[in-house]
């Protein structure tokens, strides 16, 4: 899915998250994925996204490359939305399953933890169709070279 057309004169943090929102729908993997990202304020990440049975596993339910995915940018955009000159790397990321994902609509939220300057912590949850718990992870994210403003999906406003 795309990212809502940008607002006129966006300043500061608002202009930065409308801007990781437009990096999101911008990644040529998220072509593979019914999903949009919701940047409301920085440090949060809303991630909603639809299962089927494209992403099962042989056992008819979600694979876990789904749930790494869907957690690891939930916790990258609300670690990124801290971060508003440079794009971060995920170095680390600890993943717990909780309960099969089955079809339907489901959401990963992302909680900026601590850290600002070079390496952060964030975490992310997914909460299926059923308000139920499927998964949690926490990643650790460092600071890469890559300036944000270079690359061609993050435009401010």
């Amino acid at each position: 899915m795309n990212a809502p057309p940008p607002e006129s004169s966006l300043s500061g943090a608002k202009a930065h998250l409308q801007a990781l929102e437009m990096l999101y729908a911008s990644a040529p993997v998220n072509a593979h994925y019914d999903s949009r990202i919701h940047l409301e304020k920085a440090g949060v990440s809303r991630i909603e996204f639809t299962v089927d049975d494209r992403h099962f596993h042989a056992a008819g339910a979600a694979h876990g490359g789904l749930y790494f995915k869907m957690l690891d940018d939930a916790a990258f955009y609300a670690a990124n939305g801290m971060v508003s000159d440079r794009f971060l790397l995920t170095t680390a990321f600890n993943l717990h399953f909780t309960r099969p994902m089955k079809e339907g609509r489901a959401i990963a939220e992302g909680r900026w933890i601590s850290g600002k300057r070079r390496v952060l912590v964030a975490d992310a949850h997914i909460i299926d169709a059923s308000g139920e718990e499927c998964g949690r992870g926490t990643g650790t994210f460092m600071r890469s070279h890559i300036a944000l403003s270079g690359l061609d999906g993050y435009r401010l406003s």
